[in-house]
């Protein structure tokens, strides 16, 4: 099954690269938004796409501004930010699925930055329901504790100078993770434990509102030997979607027949008959498929 490339065109004019899956032969259970880590290209997630299109879902898989099928000619001084990846860029393709399939509900799979981004949106009380994987805004005093320093050291020292000197983050380079726009990297880097810092009082409101009036129910989901979705980072981003039902799970390795996993195995293609399958049950149906894996 080949996707269709789309084209998404944002309130400010920034046009995104992505991909529509047509669901496959099964009765329409939804469309669902997968959105992307930061640094990661869409095309990580066309597996869990072709997976989830075959289960009766369309599916968008799309890139932020500055990566992959969306990145400029020239990265270099740019001033894209996370926060727009998630006022522009998912509020442009969350309208353009509403536009595309306007009577099926709407489900978004956030994985790391990606479960965050929603609530940036203006649009974002259209979603039905949200599962996210591994989603944080890596804060970094709630790293996993025998990582942190170390992780510290490489995205909170290390990058923040190179992205200085080079005007955008060459992570390419150093194997680390897709180039990243100079604003979304430092924005990492200096991130303070709320995402209001450095706001005014009318944008804090406005923020704050704009999360809280995501009504969709959320099941966030990490393992435990993710170094950045630890309890405390999962409960810390959680807690700005005030206004959802929200659950939390922690999952072992061993749950998922893996000696250990991290923060990005979860969306390949080994897990298709388990992890994958059991997301179903939560997209479909609103069903928590690790009901003793919960955590507050």
């Amino acid at each position: 099954m080949e996707p269709e490339a789309v084209e998404i065109v944002c309130e400010d004019g920034m046009r995104l690269g992505g991909h529509w899956w047509p669901r496959r032969l099964r009765d329409e259970q939804g469309v669902v938004i997968i959105n992307c880590a930061t640094g990661v290209q869409a095309r990580f997630y066309h597996a869990y796409a072709r997976f989830l299109a075959e289960h009766g879902y369309h599916v968008l898989t799309y890139d932020y501004r500055g990566i992959g099928l969306s990145r400029p000619e020239r990265l270099r001084g740019s001033g894209y930010r996370w926060r727009d990846w998630g006022e522009k860029d998912f509020a442009a393709v969350l309208a353009y699925v509403r536009q595309t399939a306007r009577d099926l509900p709407v489900l978004v799979v956030g994985h790391s930055i990606g479960g965050f981004l929603p609530g940036y949106a203006d649009n974002a009380g259209q979603i039905s329901r949200m599962l996210t994987v591994g989603a944080q805004y890596a804060y970094w005093p709630d790293y996993r504790a025998q990582r942190r320093w170390a992780l510290f050291l490489k995205w909170h020292a290390l990058m923040p100078a190179v992205t200085i000197a080079a005007g955008y983050f060459p992570g390419r380079r150093f194997g680390w993770l897709e180039d990243l726009p100079r604003g979304v990297a430092l924005e990492w880097a200096l991130r303070g434990k709320a995402i209001e810092r450095g706001a005014s009082e009318k944008e804090k409101r406005n923020m704050r509102g704009r999360f809280a009036a995501v009504s969709a129910p959320i099941l966030a989901v990490s393992v435990s030997d993710d170094d950045f979705a630890t309890p405390a980072a999962m409960r810390r981003a959680l807690s700005y979607y005030a206004g959802s039902e929200r659950q939390a799970v922690m999952l072992e390795p061993d749950d998922l027949g893996q000696a250990s996993v991290g923060h990005f195995d979860l969306f390949r293609a080994h897990h298709a008959a388990g992890f994958w399958l059991d997301t179903l049950l939560w997209l479909g149906q609103g069903v928590n498929p690790w009901p003793n894996r919960r955590i507050e």
